[in-house]
């Protein structure tokens, strides 16, 4: 077994190796830019080196620093997590040329699935039911167009090295497929290094699921049960679930045999992922294969109780595989719902800064059920520009799915994250969603499911009725600290208020106090009366307590003269008034948003990767104005309206804050 290993990645994934490996009694050596300099899994690690500038084409994503690091620090294996260096033949064979072990596949079943067209080949030649598609490389708009027409659209435009959403696109007509084709060329570039991008039929209305192999260097090779991760963004996952709720043992079973029967056929030799796109009727068609750990593993940890990273590790020194195919048990039910670093209520664009306050829920097993947080970040720690948005992995295993995702919005609801917005109140819309919880989901959910995009919850009658009593509660505290106070009213006591009205957004809420006591609070909403109880203090960001003895957990931000309450995907600002103070504020007038309608703000932190119009242009609804690049994803800024460029206020290269002037049209 090896003494030291080198993980070439950064984040949540080079500290979930970290874990495993110590562990197993095994060193490990970080790498890190000069961005990441105080992140958290160079503090985790025995060792770290820096590797070079913030741009990851500069740093992590160059062969020769990762090697020089393994030799500087006598690491005898590399593990590459995900993404970056992950599915890179050459990186395996720069390694084993310098007597570094790869974990991970051999390099030919790299070449053979890792590339996106490659592995579609691999799957025709063994008789493997693909997506009909071009295999070929694409080289110019007007080719890529062309093949669109005869495929048919919807299409499929996919970065030949891709993974993770970049450099993927859908085109429903040929204009689409001209801007497409380029972007994703463009995001290939940026993320991979490899701008090469192919074509396939985009099916309607399906589910994306995916099989976990898992292969030694002795020719055996298993199958660990499926992953659904039909929730997705921009092509891009957010929430992953296992077992798949459409699969039955016998689809399950066919899948499982046919991603074993294609990993043994190019002998594969680690963990990866069999990709396939599943229709309603349980019909499935192979995508692609990832020769690499998947971001969501640890749903398949949960359920299966099998660490993948041991065993990859296991796997690369020459062991053989412990685990027989019928050793393979699904126990329960597991979900994952990616945090990441982005304003689900501005179209979810990238949101970068200081984690002010970071606040996950504690890690825990109990009562059959499992709460689990895999993160690379802490608090006081910088979201930066430079690299994927994600913050973490929250996962909860229960006994059943429905368990399973109401413990989620639970763990959802205590999630705290200050400083830069989150996506946490739309994974918790998500949970509170009937057709998620029923299992009748697509690839389309979100788009179906949310429009307009999101805006947040409406709250019902009890949810209304809970974020009041907390509203209530919270102020009860505060005030109950205050009349403790020495030296106020001349010595006199500050009288107990015992009418008020909650103001929660644009609703009021008339509440009466009967008690009020240190953790008790004993009020009626209109008829219904409620017994809150809580050992909060001012100052807690997170409200734990009970309203007539059921658990609730509220997020709680301080505002002027009042909170922001999120409790599972709503929002609302709670000002608490004396039933005076209450007519007098109905009376104030409200503060209107300034007029920014003749004005391009840039919607993230970005840099500006191009402008593409100039002084005095005339422009139309829809025409491209500029391109902002943020995480590693381009965004496209188009004009709402039809005018006449006034200035030009930022050029390529700039580094942009959020709502940083760009245009101005007259």
């Amino acid at each position: 077994m090896f003494k030291k290993i080198l993980i070439a990645n950064r984040g949540e994934i080079a500290c979930r190796v970290i874990k495993t490996a110590r562990r197993m009694g095994i060193q490990t050596v970080a790498v890190y830019s000069d961005a990441d300099a105080r992140a958290l899994h160079v503090e985790m690690a025995d060792e770290a080196v820096n590797i070079g500038p913030a741009q990851a084409s500069q740093s992590y994503l160059v062969i020769d620093k990762i090697i020089a690091a393994c030799k500087a620090t006598g690491a005898q294996a590399v593990h590459p997590g995900y993404g970056f260096l992950s599915e890179r033949a050459a990186f395996a064979e720069a390694l084993k040329a310098n007597g570094i072990v790869f974990i991970g596949p051999n390099v030919h079943a790299i070449e053979a699935m890792g590339d996106k067209i490659e592995s579609k080949k691999a799957a025709n030649a063994a008789k493997v039911s693909t997506v009909p598609g071009y295999l070929g490389v694409i080289e110019t708009p007007e080719q890529a167009v062309s093949i669109a027409n005869e495929i048919g659209y919807p299409v499929m435009i996919k970065a030949s090295a891709g993974g993770g959403g970049k450099g993927m696109r859908i085109a429903h007509s040929a204009s689409e497929m001209a801007e497409g084709f380029a972007r994703a060329k463009s995001e290939a570039a940026s993320s991979f290094g490899d701008d090469r991008v192919f074509v396939e039929k985009f099916i309607t209305n399906p589910r994306h699921i995916e099989i976990q192999v898992l292969g030694d260097k002795h020719g055996n090779v298993i199958y660990l049960g499926e992953r659904e991760c039909s929730i997705q963004r921009r092509n891009q996952k957010v929430i992953e679930e296992a077992p798949s709720p459409l699969l039955d043992e016998k689809t399950r079973k066919a899948m499982g045999e046919q991603a074993v029967a294609l990993a043994k056929a190019v002998g594969y030799d680690s963990a990866g992922t069999v990709e396939f796109v599943a229709g309603q009727d349980k019909s499935f068609f192979f995508l692609e294969m990832n020769t690499r750990l998947q971001v969501e593993h640890p749903v398949t940890e949960l359920v299966t109780g099998i660490d993948l990273v041991e065993q990859m590790i296991r796997v690369a020194a020459g062991e053989k595989l412990a685990i027989q195919q019928s050793d393979v048990q699904m126990k329960g039910w597991a979900v994952e719902s990616r945090i990441y670093a982005e304003d689900p209520f501005r179209n979810f664009l990238p949101s970068t800064g200081r984690l002010v306050r970071y606040r996950p829920p504690a890690e825990e097993a109990r009562a059959g059920v499992t709460v689990r947080n895999d993160t690379g970040v802490f608090e006081g720690g910088e979201i930066s520009i430079f690299y994927d948005p994600m913050i973490a992995k929250l996962c909860t295993h229960a006994p059943d799915r429905l368990t399973a995702i109401q413990e989620m919005a639970k763990a959802l609801d205590g999630f705290y994250i200050e400083g830069i917005q989150h996506n946490v109140p739309f994974l918790s819309a998500i949970m509170q969603n009937k057709r998620w919880q029923s299992g009748n989901i697509s690839t389309g959910f979100i788009v179906e499911e949310f429009p307009g995009g999101f805006t947040g919850l409406a709250p019902d009658a009890t949810v209304l009725d809970r974020l009041a009593c907390v509203a209530a509660a919270l102020d009860s505290a505060d005030n109950l600290r205050k009349r403790g106070i020495s030296g106020q009213m001349n010595g006199k006591a500050v009288k107990f208020a015992d009418e008020r009205v909650v103001r929660l957004g644009q609703e009021w809420v008339d509440v009466s106090l009967s008690e009020q006591a240190h953790g008790l609070v004993r009020l009626s909403i209109g008829a219904n009366s409620h017994v809150v109880v809580s050992e909060w203090t001012p100052g807690n960001p997170v409200w734990s307590g009970t309203i007539d003895g059921e658990a609730v957990t509220v997020q709680v931000r301080r505002v002027m003269n009042g909170y922001k309450l999120a409790y599972r995907g709503i929002e609302r600002e709670a000002h608490v008034y004396t039933r005076r103070e209450a007519e007098l504020v109905k009376l104030m007038p409200e503060k209107l948003p300034p007029d920014t309608s003749k004005s391009l703000l840039c919607p993230m932190p970005g840099l500006v990767v191009s402008i593409h119009v100039e002084v005095g242009q005339e422009v139309k609804a829809g025409d491209v104005l500029a391109v902002v690049e943020a995480m590693k994803m381009e965004n496209v800024l188009k004009a709402e309206r039809d005018a006449t460029v006034k200035s030009v206020l930022a050029k390529k290269g700039d580094s942009l804050a959020v709502d940083a002037l760009i245009l101005e049209f007259n």
